[in-house]
């Protein structure tokens, strides 16, 4: 974050914006400095941490919705490789879970993570046969809404890494089309690149639309987008 304060004495202003710094520990590598100074001087990660967010991806999620307004009070929403939560807190608050008429969120992910009020943890892999049974109950019913902002670990190929995360969001919408109701909302993070087509075409047969989207918090530098599948249409409804 940058800060405001008086120049010294190289200061040909009187003033400037001071940037925090990361010094490079013996045992630190330069790509990891560079990450943390990064995160440190981050905007959305400090505003983040005052919000009490658990990630700055719930960034993410509140700027899509605002473009797309999938996320209406009363509304049932799965969160798929939800842990830490961030995309789950947005969910719950949005929904308005735990409200009288208020929706439902329940969060999914192999890994163990700290549960988020009003929103029903579960540590499963949504891979496994039983587990849209066990969405679908938590719910109550069939979701209005499947999210995913899952990544596979990187690589650093970035032709493996973009294969990799359109084959996740692959498994998403495959499990999203067997928990969804007619006219509910499928979101993914997708890389750019150009083996996603058979994952939007299956989507486009599937659903009224479909459409990309970078929201302001995606890094400049990061492949990732988003895409807002909407108006989904059950096999046999034309």
């Amino acid at each position: 974050m940058a800060h405001r304060g008086k120049g010294g004495s190289g200061s040909r202003s009187g003033s400037r914006m001071l940037r925090e710094q990361v010094r490079t520990a013996a045992k630190r590598t330069p790509s990891s400095t560079r990450w943390l100074d990064r995160q440190l001087n981050d905007p959305y990660v400090i505003e983040a941490k005052r919000l009490g967010l658990r990630s700055r991806a719930a960034f993410k999620l509140m700027q899509l919705d605002d473009r797309f307004r999938f996320l209406a009070p009363g509304r049932r929403v799965v969160d798929l490789g939800a842990a830490p939560g961030g995309w789950s807190q947005v969910a719950a608050e949005r929904v308005k879970a735990g409200a009288p008429r208020g929706g439902r969120v329940v969060g999914i992910d192999i890994l163990e993570w700290e549960p988020v009020p009003h929103v029903t943890t579960i540590v499963h892999d949504f891979l496994l046969p039983d587990a849209p049974d066990r969405i679908r109950a938590a719910l109550d019913g069939p979701a209005d809404i499947v999210l995913s902002d899952m990544a596979a670990p990187a690589t650093g190929h970035a032709a493996t890494d973009h294969m990799r995360i359109v084959a996740l969001a692959e498994l998403a919408l495959d499990f999203a089309l067997s928990v969804l109701t007619p006219g509910g909302t499928f979101v993914a993070k997708v890389f750019q690149g150009g083996s996603e087509k058979s994952l939007l075409d299956l989507m486009k047969k599937h659903f009224a639309t479909v459409r990309h989207a970078k929201p302001p918090a995606s890094r400049a530098e990061s492949a990732e987008t988003y895409v807002v599948a909407q108006g989904f249409r059950p096999a046999g409804t034309g």
